[in-house]
């Protein structure tokens, strides 16, 4: 049994420092110390600090406790106290929300971390698209990690260095060979990485983190939020997509997940079990705080919402950070030089490998961006080449002198760049009208729709905290879902428990049915008058079998031995005394009286 112990933190408990490794997108890792009541908005603050990054509400920080649980870190909560695990804390910086539009992220250094999510999420299986989006994709990839091809330094089978894909076939890599080689040639790899983030928000499993789960009838599904609604996925289809404006409420209880929403002007419950109460909460917690942050038009509309209904005590939760609306504001005011941005390279397993091991030290008081200076920014704008987007200054990179023919050759170069960048415009212009009008025709139809060839499996980092192989017992965090949900279908307790929903569902179902068919109005009413007849006869019949009995307790002498036993109980005793006798009489009064009465007529 774990004992509680009530005392106040000693000056040096809250003294001792904590040891923390952040893991971030490019697989980099900084480290820090912190204070045992600091919490988790500090350590984003710092993450945050370290890039120079100011969209960062976008952002999160997740970690797995030692029941292989993954959970986001509170901002509000001290992080001693959310992590269970032994020191040192290994916590992973990830996309939390994705921008329903990224051309509306105002700087280069935010679109960078949402391309590093978004090439994991297609690394691991989260980003599930066509063959088609698929070879653009990882053309948009390789043409960011790689630049233009060139047939003297690259091989013929260079892709192969690539692994893009969970699956990558032959085919795949012809076709991103192709695309690289014509398609995107001549793009820097922050157009590059600009047609990846317009292609993939295109995706219906975009920004999708899948959690594996079971509906009422036993079908293995994964549950999702984007910044459309929440979403359900079986095999290759999307069999469920609630807009955010039809959902109402998110609850659980146990292990059982409700959605309770309107749909087609009816109330809609939809019924989830996951494996355990903890990825239960877990899938709760995350539903609340995507529906609040896509949802609510600002940050003071806000409520906090319970896990249960009024007259149970349930889990209470509120999101508290700023809602997708208040960050497209708040990123059109930023008027900063944009900072640098350190690319990977490719065979690089850490872009930051001289910032890696950094020791640093947390202070209390909120870590603010440093701002790059300009000459930093030339630099970058020399390196990378800014294109020109949405609502955004153009950069133009700074050259030295030139000589009149370099700059002629200068000047058609860009010209060429300038009409691809336009090219490459027109086509997300159309690629965005043609899916306007799939999502149109789609709403007018059913809710079902196919989203690939193949089904929807995410594969071993489905749980995405990347831990190291030598950390004894941890593996089982990379044990495929398609195990896991074998392990759900196995277990007897959750057999038992979709049966009785689906008992329960039915009964309602049929419920339902019979208030709705006025024929059977007088056969219910018939059916009430006879319910209560037999309740009125079975009432009488136990009057009639129990007042007897009574009687000859209370009047009569008989010597039986259990009548006698009886008569000498105490609680008999009282009863015969203080209630029969007074009782017996008042009656026998009001009887002389009436037949006095009667008598003397």
């Amino acid at each position: 049994m774990k004992m509680l112990r009530f005392r106040s933190p000693s000056i040096s408990s809250l003294a001792q420092e904590v040891q923390c490794t952040v893991r971030l997108l490019d697989d980099s890792e900084i480290s820090c110390s912190i204070q045992r009541d600091t919490k988790g908005q500090f350590l984003l603050d710092h993450v945050c600090n370290y890039y120079s990054l100011l969209e960062k509400d976008y952002f999160g920080i997740r970690y797995v406790d030692p029941e292989k649980q993954r959970h986001w870190l509170d901002p509000s909560k001290p992080v001693v106290k959310q992590m269970k695990c032994q020191q040192p804390y290994t916590m992973c910086f990830r996309v939390k929300f994705y921008p329903q539009e990224p051309i509306k992220i105002k700087e280069e250094l935010t679109r960078y971390l949402l391309y590093l999510q978004l090439k994991r999420d297609v690394y691991h299986g989260r980003l599930l698209c066509p063959f088609a989006d698929a070879a653009y994709l990882g053309a948009c990839i390789v043409q960011a990690e790689l630049g233009d091809y060139d047939p003297e330094e690259h091989p013929a089978d260079y892709i192969s260095d690539f692994k893009l894909f969970p699956k990558q076939s032959l085919k795949l890599e012809r076709k991103i060979m192709e695309i690289h080689q014509t398609e995107l040639r001549g793009q820097c790899p922050a157009l590059a990485e600009l047609n990846l983030l317009q292609r993939a928000h295109t995706l219906d499993t975009y920004g999708v983190d899948p959690h594996p789960c079971k509906d009422f009838t036993g079908s293995t599904a994964f549950l999702g939020f984007t910044a459309r609604g929440f979403v359900v996925f079986q095999g290759n289809k999307r069999i469920h997509l609630l807009k955010w404006a039809d959902v109402s409420k998110f609850k659980f209880e146990g292990k059982t997940f409700y959605v309770i929403g309107v749909q087609r002007e009816k109330k809609l419950v939809l019924t989830f079990h996951t494996s355990t109460p903890a990825a239960c909460k877990h899938l709760w917690k995350c539903a609340v705080e995507n529906q609040a942050f896509y949802k609510c038009a600002k940050s003071s509309q806000i409520k906090t919402v319970s896990s249960s209904s009024i007259f149970f005590k349930g889990s209470r939760f509120r999101y508290s950070g700023r809602v997708a609306k208040e960050v497209i504001e708040a990123s059109s005011k930023i008027q900063r030089e944009p900072p640098v941005v350190h690319r990977s390279q490719f065979g690089q397993s850490r872009s930051f490998t001289s910032l890696s091991h950094k020791q640093l030290i947390m202070n209390m008081e909120p870590l603010l961006p440093a701002l790059s200076s300009s000459r930093e920014h030339r630099d970058s704008s020399a390196d990378n080449g800014l294109s020109a987007l949405k609502d955004s200054v153009h950069l133009s990179p700074l050259k030295p002198s030139v000589t009149p023919e370099e700059a002629e050759i200068e000047e058609r170069e860009n010209h060429s760049q300038e009409r691809r960048e336009d090219e490459a415009a027109n086509r997300t212009r159309a690629d965005e009208e043609r899916r306007e009008i799939h999502v149109d025709s789609e709403e007018d139809g059913c809710s079902t729709l196919t989203i690939s060839d193949t089904a929807y499996s995410p594969c071993a980092s489905m749980v995405p905290t990347p831990v190291e192989e030598g950390q004894g017992g941890l593996d089982l965090l990379f044990q495929s879902p398609a195990r896991l949900l074998k392990e759900l279908h196995a277990d007897p307790e959750m057999q038992l428990e979709l049966q009785a929903e689906r008992e329960r569902e039915l009964a309602r179902e049929a419920f339902r049915q019979s208030l709705c068919n006025p024929s059977n109005g007088r056969q219910q009413m018939q059916a009430c008058l006879r319910s209560a007849a037999r309740l009125v006869v079975m009432a009488t019949g136990l009057l009639m079998i129990l007042l007897p009995l009574l009687l000859v307790l209370l009047e009569s002498d008989l010597d039986i031995s259990f009548l006698h036993d009886i008569r000498q109980t105490p609680e008999f005793e009282q009863f015969h005394y203080e209630y029969y006798c007074p009782l017996r009489r008042w009656f026998l009064c009001k009887l002389e009286l009436i037949t006095e009465q009667l008598w003397g007529d």
